[in-house]
């Protein structure tokens, strides 16, 4: 239960070549939906704060397709870079509760596999 519950509380995504290219990240609806309700074109803003404890404000959009169904974008233009993303890097959102602001509040993880001793290995990336 309590996986189950923490699978709720964040979303992730193993970044592609494409998302790195044009610097947004896109989810499926259905992995974002409990943390945004659906409004087709309309932007969501996400306040975010990384591992090193900066702040960040994330700007998204939401997206209806009739061949992918509803998805939304984030766009990470400077993020990509300041951090220095690369494909298949793991970007983790983590919702923070508070009821005083009017978007949503996230911490952010971006996790690397590297290669030890013939083993994988996940390691946070503390930029």
């Amino acid at each position: 239960m309590e996986n189950q519950q923490e699978r709720r509380q964040s979303f992730s995504k193993l970044l592609t070549q494409i998302e790195l290219e044009n610097r947004m990240i896109l989810f499926s609806y259905t992995e974002v939906a409990n943390f945004f309700e659906f409004q087709t074109d309309h932007l969501l803003f996400m306040n975010a704060t990384d591992s090193a404890g900066k702040e960040c404000i994330f700007v998204g959009k939401f997206h209806a397709s009739d061949n992918v169904g509803n998805y939304v974008s984030i766009n990470l233009p400077w993020f990509a870079v300041e951090k220095g993303l690369k494909v298949n890097d793991e970007i983790i959102f983590t919702e923070i509760p508070q009821s005083n602001r009017p978007w949503k509040n996230f911490k952010i993880v971006i996790k690397r596999k590297i290669r030890l001793f013939g083993q994988n290995i996940w390691g946070e990336l503390m930029v």
